[in-house]
């Protein structure tokens, strides 16, 4: 195997783009990291696999024979945005996440099991997939033990009040002034509301290209098993505002009925407070708009910020 033979999907070199010359890095030395990874674990590396943005990721076969699927995340700003998807995933044991089988962290790499298709490339209607994960969040919402090194849901909030700062002024104010105050009213809000009694390990990014079936089951019925958390210890409505976010062609025709309808899904579903739905949905539109029109996604971002600031009107 050589570096010629690494395939990297445009979203992971956009995103190593937005890194600058520490993403331009990464991606030179893809080639000779995956070799070197691949020795060093005696795995067979495959063919590369599409679908995120923030990692290389392939498929590998085991010293074994085993089937199993290498990452190799692109290098965050610092070591510990891996180290907390990792603490995540050994938390949960692999009963509702992917299973870790082997990490490395200074390199950034996980071994992972296999697993089955996306939930997104399975034809199921925005309502089916909505219900599957939502499913599978709520066997993944545990209590988390004090002193485990996870972001809490005060932090969280906190953070996004930063980001959409940053960004709505460096992206040129690309939504209303009404939209952007709303959100860090919403985060406030979020932050304020963070009960550490009642708080539960949240995944942060479930969505359907972050949801696979396990490999036992036929297409479109069966298990289904988280991949790349975030890992926060929030409140389940930080989740589920990644839901109220997807799909937003679905709720552009009229977008506070089509949301409040969303939400009221969401909430039958789960059990989860409405108006902290709300908000973390409102939280997410604003923060992916802006991510996307970072990475040149103008369409994606403008959409969700459309989303954003017709519910800001209401």
């Amino acid at each position: 195997m050589g570096e010629r033979e690494i395939e990297v999907p445009e979203l992971v070199r956009r995103k190593a783009a937005v890194l600058g010359k520490e993403g331009e890095r990464w991606l030179n030395s893809l080639g000779v990291l995956v070799e070197e990874i691949a020795r060093d674990w005696q795995i067979t590396v495959g063919k590369s696999l599409s679908g995120g943005s923030a990692a290389f990721v392939a498929r590998v076969t085991t010293r074994d024979g085993s089937p199993a699927v290498l990452k190799i995340a692109l290098p965050p700003a610092d070591v510990n945005t891996f180290l907390i998807s990792q603490v995540a995933l050994t938390f949960e044991g692999g009963r509702a996440y992917v299973r870790l089988l082997q990490a490395d962290p200074e390199r950034r790499a996980l071994l992972l099991e296999a697993l089955g298709p996306i939930l997104a490339d399975l034809q199921l209607s925005s309502q089916r997939q909505i219900e599957i994960i939502c499913a599978t969040l709520k066997a993944s919402w545990v209590r988390v033990p004090p002193g485990t090194a996870l972001m809490n849901g005060k932090e969280a909030a906190e953070w996004h009040t930063n980001f959409i700062s940053k960004l709505w002024s460096q992206l040129g104010q690309p939504c209303s002034r009404q939209a952007y105050q709303t959100a860090l009213r919403f985060t406030a809000n979020r932050a304020k509301s963070y009960d550490p009694a009642t708080a539960v390990l949240v995944h942060g990014d479930a969505h359907s290209n972050n949801t696979l079936q396990t490999l036992s089951n036929e297409p479109g019925n069966g298990a289904f098993k988280l991949i790349d958390p975030c890992g926060v210890i929030a409140e389940p409505a930080c989740d589920l505002g990644v839901l109220m976010r997807e799909w937003p062609e679905e709720l552009l025709p009229d977008p506070f009925q089509f949301g409040r309808e969303r939400r009221d899904l969401l909430c039958r579903l789960t059990g989860a407070d409405p108006q902290a739905v709300w908000e973390w949905g409102f939280i997410q539109a604003m923060s992916t708009g802006f991510v996307f029109l970072q990475m040149g996604h103008s369409g994606p971002g403008q959409n969700l910020l459309k989303l954003a600031d017709a519910w800001a009107a209401e």
